[in-house]
């Protein structure tokens, strides 16, 4: 297979996987939802509770749209629960707003992946909005320089995906930790606890795999001429000159 067919194949892939990812966390999400938690507890409650424990009084619990739009906002210390994670006691709204407030514990601890990536957010949102506009109008006026610079900015998406990855699962192990400390110890609460987080947290391996196949797009569709440039052989390797 060519390099370029290997490349369509790694996108395909990615997308797959993504399709699939998305489908396991919504049946896992509805599976769970339906179970009630052994303490009869909304997720605005069990959020709440976890907060409070662990000495976070200024930072606030809020409801709002959507669903599983759930979200940790650092700027105003929300932890931020759709409708039915707010409202409804099951498993999967008490392991959903744990997840969530494990961010929060991951910012009142100053944890470093998370300030790392704060920093790369605002490049990573321009990439994500203008790199594939950079790539194209670079493909069509053949401007290498910026097909370059699109997949730069791809890259810097793609960065901000992959920080998000040990986030994510470390915010899980938070979660589960705190949810045993409250009383979430019967075995229906843990297992479904595991699966809503396991889920969750894969969706952040799934959106990795999409970003690293929008670069490659970029490579297939826009990059030809860097990428032909990349793999032809007999490309001397970077050295210092030869005397």
């Amino acid at each position: 297979m060519s390099a370029t067919g290997w490349l369509y194949l790694i996108i395909g892939i990615g997308w797959v996987f993504s399709l699939l990812v998305q489908g396991w966390l919504r049946n896992t999400y509805a599976r769970w939802s339906k179970v009630r938690n052994s303490l009869n507890l909304p997720g605005a409650d069990v959020a709440r509770h976890l907060l409070d424990k662990n000495g976070m009084r200024d930072f606030h619990v809020t409801m709002q749209r959507g669903q599983l739009t759930d979200h940790y906002d650092p700027r105003h210390r929300n932890v931020c629960l759709s409708q039915r994670i707010f409202l409804e006691p099951s498993v999967a709204s008490a392991a959903i707003a744990a997840h969530e407030t494990g961010h929060a514990l991951q910012d009142k601890t100053g944890y470093s992946m998370m300030r790392l990536r704060y920093l790369v957010l605002p490049m990573a949102q321009i990439g994500a909005q203008y790199g594939p506009w950079a790539a194209i109008v670079g493909w069509f006026m053949g401007l290498e320089s910026l097909i370059a610079i699109g997949f730069l900015l791809f890259a810097a998406a793609l960065l901000f995906q992959l920080l998000s990855l040990p986030i994510e699962f470390d915010a899980s192990r938070r979660a589960k930790q705190q949810l045993v400390e409250m009383g979430f110890e019967t075995e229906e609460d843990q297992a479904g606890a595991r699966q809503v987080l396991r889920a969750a947290a894969m969706t952040y391996v799934a959106n990795a795999a999409t970003a690293l196949g929008q670069i490659l797009f970029v490579l297939v569709f826009a990059g030809r001429g860097l990428l032909k440039k990349f793999l032809k052989p007999g490309n001397p390797s970077p050295g210092p000159p030869v005397p």
